[in-house]
């Protein structure tokens, strides 16, 4: 699977413009807690390659960009957690879940 990294801010504007074509998710990762890599795994083993025309998939890893974390809480209007994936269509979050809640069927079946 392969995630389009978030490491700048700027790439937020560009994420809710991409929001504009088809829905977006991003995964906030802390490369610290095993249910995080147990999420994000679970994730990657379930992904078809065709899901990549349903949804563009980006990959935080709140770690080394906890700014970019802190922004993306403001900016979609959710609270910051650890695992967790944000789903966004037309610039606005519509959807977000963590830890042991990341479940690949229910994500799918809300783009």
């Amino acid at each position: 699977m392969e995630w389009i990294k978030l490491e700048d801010a700027a790439q937020l504007q560009e994420l809710k413009k991409r929001s504009e074509e088809r829905p977006v998710l991003i995964f906030k990762h802390s490369t610290r807690c095993s249910i995080s890599s147990m999420a994000l795994e679970r994730l990657r083993r379930n992904w078809k390659i065709e899901d990549f025309d349903k949804v563009t998939p980006y990959y935080l890893d709140l770690i080394n960009y906890r700014d970019i974390s802190n922004l993306i809480a403001r900016e979609f209007e959710v609270f910051h957690q650890s695992p967790q994936v944000i789903l966004v269509k037309n610039g606005k979050a519509f959807y977000d879940t963590s830890h042991m809640g990341i479940s690949y069927p229910d994500i799918m079946s809300r783009i």
